[in-house]
């Protein structure tokens, strides 16, 4: 069983999707715990009550650094195989991705490479899009970026407001991500590139 670290900074509701495929045994998944750079995220109080551990990382009382720092730790001690950025809105530091690199994945809400950073949803519905959607990609040193391990497109539909285009981008969210680690964690990864090929 693949054993999992999740980063959130918010409400969490892509780590609770995943809480429950693996409690369903869709996905061959445990959570080692959900750690958040903020003590008010929603998401701690969803991961506890799902029974999940649960860690606060001390971005704001000792920095990047000693956060990072901790969160290494955690990560050895609990023997994590996969760190999941479910919401996570902190740039990870060059050296932790390189100590960690190939296995942390991100998701984000817009087509990468377009619309990257905060708020894409808003920034794809202010420039008008007809199509937006989701990418799910390997972490890199830069931000929404590093190869694409999926995507999928999302029509915007011509009669509907922002708030329902990000109630349908959070159900394709939690889709995709279960059923894209679920590919990822039975599959071994080769590089084209930047292209990721999943090899059974």
């Amino acid at each position: 069983m693949t054993t999992m670290a999740i980063l959130i900074s918010g409400r969490g509701s892509n780590m609770m999707a995943l809480a429950e495929r693996c409690t369903s045994g869709d996905l061959d998944g445990r959570i080692a715990f959900v750690a958040s750079d903020r003590s008010d995220a929603p998401g701690l109080d969803g991961a506890r009550r799902m029974g999940l551990p649960t860690a606060l990382l001390p971005y704001g009382e000792r920095g990047r650094m000693a956060a990072e720092e901790a969160l290494s730790d955690l990560i050895t001690r609990e023997g994590v195989d996969w760190i999941v950025l479910a919401g996570f809105m902190r740039l990870l530091s060059p050296s932790f991705v390189d100590s960690h690199r190939g296995r942390i994945v991100n998701i984000h809400p817009s087509l990468l490479p377009s619309f990257p950073g905060v708020d894409a949803i808003g920034q794809a519905w202010e420039y008008g899009v007809a199509v937006t959607g989701v990418t799910i990609h390997l972490v890199d040193e830069k931000m929404d970026h590093g190869p694409i391990l999926a995507q999928e497109a999302l029509p915007v539909l011509p009669t509907e407001g922002r708030q329902s285009l990000e109630e349908r981008m959070h159900q394709l969210e939690h889709r995709l991500y279960g059923d894209t680690l679920k590919r990822l964690f039975r599959c071994r990864l080769t590089f084209e590139g930047r292209r990721v090929l999943f090899d059974n």
